[in-house]
């Protein structure tokens, strides 16, 4: 909620940043007193916001000379990332556990208390109003008591008792088994979790090589996984005792959450009600006049909100404070400006034509730019005047849609007749941009969000044996192969083979690594590189990414595969063939390359599930999330995770969803790309849809797959798109019939969905297409 409390792009990434920047704060006192390797996950080596601290901890600060976060100065630096989730796992002397856990609740709380203090100082400064008696640090810091929620737990190794000299190998779980017996119900005698595993009956006992040494001999090391067990049920149970505390807020409450007051410097302006505010002059509405970035017009916030949405310049200065730049950038893409991302690409692909057009309107009053996908402008031969341009036509049309006429140089609504310059109609100025962008089609007014999460987290970090390996497995293949055969003749050496690797401290390293890489590395390449999106924020296994319609799909489908580490293309090819090409990302075998960087990802046997969310640039942005999140849950719920579900958020009102396996992903891309046809009709899903409605209910493949085929075919007059609508229908069909054996299956529903979803999602970019194959035939 903290997060998704968003009116812009701006709000969402700020939102996300700040709970990962709390979550260092949190750990911070804890690596200061015993070093950033006591945390095991997630792994902080690589970390930026890490490297930034080690620098202060007199670690010589040429060996981060290379790295990207001090060399970057716009929101391309990787400190821009979001790479922490909010909970660690540190293994700590147990004598001082109590007293980290309060350091780090101290010092997050500190930490916050602190920016909400510096946010308050920016405020007035802007307003040259600075008062350290100002009503609006009392608020603050009012608002942000109990803010954040902290819990912890810990449990001792202790629990664990070593046998004496003569049995060395000998180790006592009793005291184990009954601190657990609570969380699992079960007698106190009685062997739960990882105790009751088959793993902890071969490990428990010595294992002889030979008569002679000693290949295992247990200690308690290899308990980790009973003792992290019991810590994780017993923070769910402390999580279930949550702190009350009591705010009295009695005026008007704040803009973005509702929850609490906004922020005054003048009590008596928190009775005003919104259409009484803007005479009165309160501290909001001054910002909004001077600092539009800091406030909208009419939006009043209180602390938390305030916070977050100055964090984005609050930070930047921070940056550019620690690496010595004298100034760090950070944009944020708009909904508007990714709408118009694929319609700009062509439009600058095509020499920029009828600039001149715009350049009067945008000479002659003061347009902001907007800031621009990064692809967009990568490797192209652009003049200065053609780039700033570019970035100045999301501009108009966001001027375009705020009010019904417009004086361009002022932003500020009630001086719509100041600055002697005639009021444009709204109209006027869209359809001289859609003459100059797009005259053959109209311009592009969706965009996409695309939210991506790992499958079932929890049972790989509690090395569940459907995702572990056997200890041979894990072994070299020269030392597996020696192993194998000696152990041929020992029972208990071919138990131990054939045992699956039981949870340990590396495993969690390695996993965090592999998230922290897939975050911080490959995720921001996918989709900014690779695609015309956005990053909006990539901790661990989330991921959530703002994209033009026409690149949603494939962009979701490459994170996926690019979360496993395997690529279709690149399974066949060897590693000496992928590295002779370092810029491009290749994965294989649970691996990523990329830039001569060598990455582990999750492996071929992970998976993840994303909701994809189509909407109108208009649409409010908590409207979207809502929807987006409802997405994520059908992929993992209905759709049985590995799936995707997309949510169309149609202007006109209604949804429409489709739910299905990644492996239909290249099904709906097909039939989208048959429906983008100039030469097919739209009716061609209209009257399939219509002609379903009296067919049986039952599923009967020999019948519907000619009569499907016939419905598409027939609505176009190219002769090898009525062959190609065949094959197409044949798709769909046999998509069809592998769903006929679960047992809720709806034929008619599920056609209904794909055909609806393919229908729009070709729509959108058709008039793109249209304009390409226009160039092509001349």
């Amino acid at each position: 909620s903290f997060i998704e409390a968003a009116r812009s792009t701006s709000d969402l990434w700020a939102g996300s940043h700040l709970l990962s920047r709390l979550a260092w704060e949190m750990m911070r006192p804890l690596c200061e007193l015993l070093g950033p390797d006591a945390v095991l996950f997630p792994r902080l080596r690589g970390v930026p916001q890490v490297d930034l601290w080690l620098q202060t901890q007199d670690v010589p600060s040429q060996l981060f000379d290379e790295c990207a976060w001090r060399k970057k100065s716009t929101d391309q630096n990787p400190l821009f990332s979001a790479a922490l989730p909010n909970r660690f796992v540190a293994l700590v002397p147990a004598s001082q556990a109590k007293q980290l856990a309060h350091k780090c609740e101290q010092a997050v709380s500190a930490w916050l208390q602190a920016q909400g203090i510096a946010t308050v100082d920016a405020l007035l400064k802007e307003l040259s109003a600075e008062n350290k008696d100002c009503h609006a640090y009392t608020q603050m810091r009012e608002q942000l008591q109990g803010f954040p929620d902290v819990h912890w737990a810990a449990v001792p190794f202790s629990l664990v008792a070593i046998g004496d000299k003569a049995k060395q190998g000998d180790l006592d779980v009793t005291a184990l088994k009954q601190s657990m017996a609570p969380f699992y119900g079960t007698a106190p005698e009685a062997a739960a979790g990882f105790l009751a595993s088959p793993a902890w009956q071969l490990l428990s006992q010595e294992i002889k090589w030979d008569d002679r040494t000693c290949f295992w001999q247990p200690n308690p090391g290899v308990l980790y996984p009973a003792v992290l067990e019991l810590a994780e049920r017993l923070l769910t149970a402390a999580k279930s005792q949550r702190k009350v505390t009591t705010l009295t807020q009695g005026g008007y409450r704040d803009s973005l959450t509702g929850e609490v007051e906004w922020l005054t410097d003048n009590p008596e302006h928190l009775k005003l009600s919104s259409g009484q505010r803007e005479d009165a002059n309160t501290l909001w509405t001054r910002i909004a006049e001077q600092k539009q970035s800091w406030a909208k017009a009419g939006e009043h916030l209180g602390g938390l909100a305030a916070i977050k949405r100055l964090w984005p310049t609050m930070f930047a200065q921070e940056i550019a404070t620690a690496t010595g730049q004298d100034e760090v950038s950070r944009f944020v893409v708009s909904t508007h400006t990714m709408a118009l991302a694929k319609p700009l690409q062509t439009w600058l692909a095509e020499g920029a034509k009828g600039a001149e057009k715009l350049h009067e309107i945008v000479e002659l009053n003061s347009i902001e730019s907007v800031a621009l996908p990064a692809k967009l402008l990568a490797n192209r031969d652009l003049s200065k005047a053609e780039i700033q341009l570019a970035k100045t036509i999301p501009a108009l049309l966001d001027l375009a849609d705020n009010a019904e006429t417009y004086t361009i140089a002022h932003k500020d609504r009630r001086r719509l007749t100041a600055g002697g310059k005639e009021p444009i109609e709204a109209n006027k100025l869209r359809q001289q941009v859609k003459d100059v962008l797009s005259p053959d089609a109209s311009l592009e007014t969706y965009y996409a969000l695309v939210l991506l999460d790992g499958d079932k987290m929890g049972k790989i970090l509690a090395g569940d044996e459907a995702y572990a390996i056997s200890y041979a497995e894990s072994f070299h293949p020269n030392t597996r192969e020696g192993f194998v055969d000696y152990a041929a003749t020992r029972p208990k050496l071919q138990n131990y083979q054939n045992q699956k690797r039981a949870l340990s401290p590396n495993r969690h390293l390695a996993i965090s690594g592999a998230l922290n890489d897939f975050a911080l590395t490959i995720a921001r390449h996918v989709v900014e590189k690779e695609f015309l999106g956005r990053l909006i924020y990539a901790g661990g296994d989330d991921v959530l990414a703002m994209l033009p319609v026409a690149d949603a799909l494939p962009c979701a489908l490459r994170l996926s595969q690019a979360y496993r580490g395997v690529l279709p293309e690149d399974i066949d090819k060897d590693w000496g063939v992928l590295k002779q090409e370092p810029q491009a990302l290749h994965c294989k075998n649970g691996f990523a390359y990329l830039k001569g960087q060598l990455m582990r990802m999750m492996g071929e046997r992970a998976t993840c599930s994303a909701g994809i969310v189509i909407a109108h640039h208009q649409t409010p942005l908590n409207a979207a999330l809502r929807e987006l999140r409802e997405a994520e849950k059908r992929a993992k719920n209905a759709g049985g995770r590995d799936a995707f579900s997309i949510a169309l958020l149609k202007r006109s009102g209604g949804e429409t969803h489709f739910t299905a396996k990644w492996s239909s992903m290249p099904l709906l891309e097909i039939l989208v790309s048959f429906l983008r046809e100039e030469s097919v009709s739209r009716r061609a899903v209209y009257h399939t849809l219509a002609w379903m409605v009296d067919l049986p209910q039952a599923w009967h493949e020999a019948m519907f797959a000619p009569l499907i085929a016939y419905q598409f075919a027939r609505q176009t007059s190219d002769v090898a798109l009525k062959k190609n609508a065949k094959d197409v229908a044949g798709r769909v069909v046999e998509h069809l019939s592998k769903l006929n054996a679960e047992p809720a299956f709806n034929w008619k529903s599920e056609l209904r969905s794909l055909l609806t979803t393919a229908e729009f999602l070709a729509r959108e970019t058709r008039g793109e297409v249209m304009s390409t194959n226009k160039k092509e035939s001349t």
